[in-house]
Protein backbone atom coordinates (compact mmCIF):
# COMPACT_ATOMS: atom_id res chain seq x y z
CA UNK A 1 0.00 0.00 0.00
CA UNK A 2 2.79 2.43 0.91
CA UNK A 3 4.54 1.67 -2.40
CA UNK A 4 1.30 2.31 -4.33
CA UNK A 5 0.78 5.65 -2.59
CA UNK A 6 4.32 6.73 -3.38
CA UNK A 7 3.78 6.01 -7.07
CA UNK A 8 0.51 7.88 -7.29
CA UNK A 9 0.88 11.38 -8.71
CA UNK A 10 -0.96 14.44 -7.47
CA UNK A 11 -4.21 14.54 -9.41
CA UNK A 12 -5.41 17.99 -10.40
CA UNK A 13 -6.35 19.60 -13.70
CA UNK A 14 -2.77 20.54 -14.52
CA UNK A 15 -1.51 17.00 -13.93
CA UNK A 16 -4.34 15.52 -15.96
CA UNK A 17 -3.65 17.88 -18.87
CA UNK A 18 0.05 17.02 -18.69
CA UNK A 19 -0.51 13.27 -18.92
CA UNK A 20 -3.18 13.67 -21.58
CA UNK A 21 -0.79 15.79 -23.64
CA UNK A 22 1.97 13.21 -23.36
CA UNK A 23 -0.30 10.33 -24.32
CA UNK A 24 -1.98 12.22 -27.17
CA UNK A 25 1.48 12.99 -28.57
CA UNK A 26 2.75 9.43 -28.16
CA UNK A 27 -0.34 7.43 -29.13
CA UNK A 28 -2.69 9.87 -30.81
CA UNK A 29 -5.93 11.31 -29.49
CA UNK A 30 -8.19 8.62 -30.90
CA UNK A 31 -6.04 5.77 -29.55
CA UNK A 32 -5.85 7.21 -26.01
CA UNK A 33 -8.60 6.38 -23.53
CA UNK A 34 -9.55 7.97 -20.25
CA UNK A 35 -8.43 4.72 -18.61
CA UNK A 36 -4.98 5.26 -20.14
CA UNK A 37 -4.79 8.76 -18.71
CA UNK A 38 -6.04 7.60 -15.32
CA UNK A 39 -3.49 4.76 -15.25
CA UNK A 40 -0.68 7.25 -15.93
CA UNK A 41 -1.84 9.18 -12.87
CA UNK A 42 -2.28 6.09 -10.70
CA UNK A 43 -6.08 6.28 -10.56
CA UNK A 44 -8.99 4.64 -12.33
CA UNK A 45 -10.25 6.27 -15.50
CA UNK A 46 -13.75 7.10 -14.20
CA UNK A 47 -12.18 9.09 -11.35
CA UNK A 48 -11.02 11.65 -13.91
CA UNK A 49 -14.59 12.81 -14.34
CA UNK A 50 -14.33 14.38 -10.91
CA UNK A 51 -11.95 16.86 -12.51
CA UNK A 52 -12.82 17.07 -16.24
CA UNK A 53 -15.96 16.53 -18.30
CA UNK A 54 -14.53 14.57 -21.21
CA UNK A 55 -11.47 13.56 -23.21
CA UNK A 56 -12.48 16.13 -25.80
CA UNK A 57 -12.37 18.87 -23.17
CA UNK A 58 -8.80 17.82 -22.41
CA UNK A 59 -7.85 18.24 -26.07
CA UNK A 60 -9.54 21.64 -26.23
CA UNK A 61 -7.77 22.67 -23.03
CA UNK A 62 -4.38 21.63 -24.39
CA UNK A 63 -4.83 23.43 -27.70
CA UNK A 64 -6.29 26.56 -26.09
CA UNK A 65 -3.43 26.77 -23.60
CA UNK A 66 -0.91 26.33 -26.42
CA UNK A 67 -2.37 29.10 -28.55
CA UNK A 68 -2.93 31.50 -25.66
CA UNK A 69 0.69 31.05 -24.57
CA UNK A 70 1.94 31.67 -28.10
CA UNK A 71 -0.22 34.79 -28.40
CA UNK A 72 0.88 36.10 -25.01
CA UNK A 73 4.56 35.62 -25.93
CA UNK A 74 4.02 37.22 -29.32
CA UNK A 75 2.29 40.26 -27.84
CA UNK A 76 5.10 40.73 -25.31
CA UNK A 77 7.64 40.64 -28.15
CA UNK A 78 5.72 43.17 -30.21
CA UNK A 79 4.99 45.46 -27.26
CA UNK A 80 8.68 45.63 -26.31
CA UNK A 81 9.14 48.22 -29.06
CA UNK A 82 12.06 48.90 -31.37
CA UNK A 83 12.30 49.14 -35.13
CA UNK A 84 10.64 46.61 -37.42
CA UNK A 85 13.66 44.31 -37.59
CA UNK A 86 14.00 44.27 -33.79
CA UNK A 87 10.33 43.47 -33.29
CA UNK A 88 10.50 40.76 -35.93
CA UNK A 89 13.57 39.25 -34.26
CA UNK A 90 11.87 39.15 -30.85
CA UNK A 91 8.69 37.71 -32.35
CA UNK A 92 10.50 34.95 -34.23
CA UNK A 93 12.65 34.12 -31.21
CA UNK A 94 9.55 33.75 -29.04
CA UNK A 95 7.95 31.49 -31.65
CA UNK A 96 11.04 29.30 -31.98
CA UNK A 97 11.66 29.08 -28.23
CA UNK A 98 8.13 27.86 -27.59
CA UNK A 99 8.32 25.11 -30.18
CA UNK A 100 11.79 24.03 -29.09
CA UNK A 101 10.63 23.74 -25.48
CA UNK A 102 7.19 22.24 -26.18
CA UNK A 103 7.39 19.56 -28.89
CA UNK A 104 4.34 17.68 -27.58
CA UNK A 105 2.17 20.79 -27.77
CA UNK A 106 3.41 21.47 -31.31
CA UNK A 107 2.77 17.89 -32.40
CA UNK A 108 -0.72 17.61 -30.90
CA UNK A 109 -1.71 21.10 -32.02
CA UNK A 110 -0.91 20.33 -35.64
CA UNK A 111 -1.96 16.68 -35.86
CA UNK A 112 -5.17 16.67 -33.85
CA UNK A 113 -6.98 19.76 -35.13
CA UNK A 114 -9.31 17.46 -37.07
CA UNK A 115 -10.21 15.64 -33.84
CA UNK A 116 -11.90 18.74 -32.45
CA UNK A 117 -15.65 19.16 -32.64
CA UNK A 118 -16.72 21.94 -35.04
CA UNK A 119 -17.25 24.74 -32.50
CA UNK A 120 -14.00 24.00 -30.71
CA UNK A 121 -12.12 23.72 -34.01
CA UNK A 122 -13.42 27.14 -35.04
CA UNK A 123 -12.29 28.60 -31.72
CA UNK A 124 -8.75 27.27 -32.14
CA UNK A 125 -8.56 28.29 -35.79
CA UNK A 126 -9.59 31.83 -34.85
CA UNK A 127 -6.73 31.96 -32.33
CA UNK A 128 -4.33 30.67 -34.99
CA UNK A 129 -5.53 33.28 -37.45
CA UNK A 130 -5.05 36.06 -34.90
CA UNK A 131 -1.51 34.84 -34.22
CA UNK A 132 -0.60 34.73 -37.91
CA UNK A 133 -2.29 38.04 -38.72
CA UNK A 134 -0.20 39.93 -36.12
CA UNK A 135 3.00 38.68 -37.70
CA UNK A 136 1.67 39.43 -41.18
CA UNK A 137 0.73 42.96 -40.12
CA UNK A 138 4.24 43.60 -38.78
CA UNK A 139 5.75 42.44 -42.07
CA UNK A 140 3.28 44.49 -44.14
CA UNK A 141 3.97 47.63 -42.10
CA UNK A 142 7.69 47.09 -42.48
CA UNK A 143 7.25 46.81 -46.24
CA UNK A 144 5.12 49.95 -46.33
CA UNK A 145 7.91 52.07 -44.82
CA UNK A 146 10.67 50.42 -46.83
CA UNK A 147 12.35 48.45 -44.04
CA UNK A 148 11.23 45.10 -45.44
CA UNK A 149 10.98 43.96 -49.04
CA UNK A 150 8.85 40.90 -49.78
CA UNK A 151 6.27 40.44 -52.55
CA UNK A 152 3.73 38.82 -50.20
CA UNK A 153 3.63 39.53 -46.43
CA UNK A 154 1.08 36.72 -46.12
CA UNK A 155 3.38 34.09 -47.62
CA UNK A 156 6.35 35.49 -45.70
CA UNK A 157 4.38 35.11 -42.47
CA UNK A 158 3.42 31.54 -43.35
CA UNK A 159 7.05 30.70 -44.14
CA UNK A 160 8.36 32.08 -40.85
CA UNK A 161 5.73 30.32 -38.76
CA UNK A 162 6.28 26.97 -40.50
CA UNK A 163 10.02 27.37 -40.10
CA UNK A 164 9.62 27.83 -36.34
CA UNK A 165 7.14 24.98 -35.95
CA UNK A 166 9.64 22.74 -37.72
CA UNK A 167 12.08 23.12 -34.82
CA UNK A 168 9.91 20.97 -32.54
CA UNK A 169 10.64 17.52 -34.05
CA UNK A 170 14.43 17.79 -34.08
CA UNK A 171 15.54 20.15 -31.31
CA UNK A 172 17.24 18.56 -28.31
CA UNK A 173 18.36 20.50 -25.25
CA UNK A 174 21.58 18.46 -25.17
CA UNK A 175 22.23 18.92 -28.88
CA UNK A 176 24.88 20.87 -30.74
CA UNK A 177 23.07 24.20 -30.46
CA UNK A 178 21.34 25.75 -27.46
CA UNK A 179 17.81 27.07 -27.69
CA UNK A 180 19.24 30.61 -27.56
CA UNK A 181 21.47 29.90 -30.53
CA UNK A 182 18.69 28.29 -32.56
CA UNK A 183 16.28 31.15 -31.80
CA UNK A 184 18.87 33.75 -32.82
CA UNK A 185 19.84 31.95 -36.03
CA UNK A 186 16.21 31.49 -37.06
CA UNK A 187 15.38 35.12 -36.33
CA UNK A 188 18.43 36.17 -38.33
CA UNK A 189 17.21 34.07 -41.26
CA UNK A 190 13.77 35.69 -40.98
CA UNK A 191 15.25 39.19 -41.02
CA UNK A 192 17.35 38.34 -44.05
CA UNK A 193 14.23 37.03 -45.78
CA UNK A 194 12.54 40.36 -45.17
CA UNK A 195 15.41 42.72 -45.95
CA UNK A 196 17.36 41.20 -48.84
CA UNK A 197 16.18 42.61 -52.12
CA UNK A 198 14.26 40.38 -54.51
CA UNK A 199 16.58 39.07 -57.27
CA UNK A 200 15.70 40.19 -60.78
CA UNK A 201 14.86 36.63 -61.82
CA UNK A 202 12.28 36.20 -59.03
CA UNK A 203 8.56 36.01 -59.69
CA UNK A 204 7.06 39.36 -60.52
CA UNK A 205 3.70 40.67 -59.32
CA UNK A 206 1.88 39.44 -62.41
CA UNK A 207 3.03 35.87 -61.76
CA UNK A 208 2.11 36.15 -58.08
CA UNK A 209 -1.42 37.22 -58.91
CA UNK A 210 -1.74 34.90 -61.94
CA UNK A 211 0.04 31.63 -61.11
CA UNK A 212 -0.85 30.11 -64.49
CA UNK A 213 1.53 32.59 -66.13
CA UNK A 214 4.49 30.85 -64.46
CA UNK A 215 3.69 27.48 -66.05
Amino acid sequence: MASSLRQRKTVDEEAILGEALRLFAERGYQATTMDDIGAALGIKGPSLYNHVRSKHDLLVGIMSKTMNTLIRNQMAALDAGGDFATRLRRTVEAHVRFHAANPHEAFVGNREISSLEPDARLQILELRDAYEHRLRALIAEGCAVGEFSVPSPKLASYAILEMGIGVAPWFRSDGELSVDQVAYIYSDIAIRMMTERVPSQSLDNEVLTNPENSQ
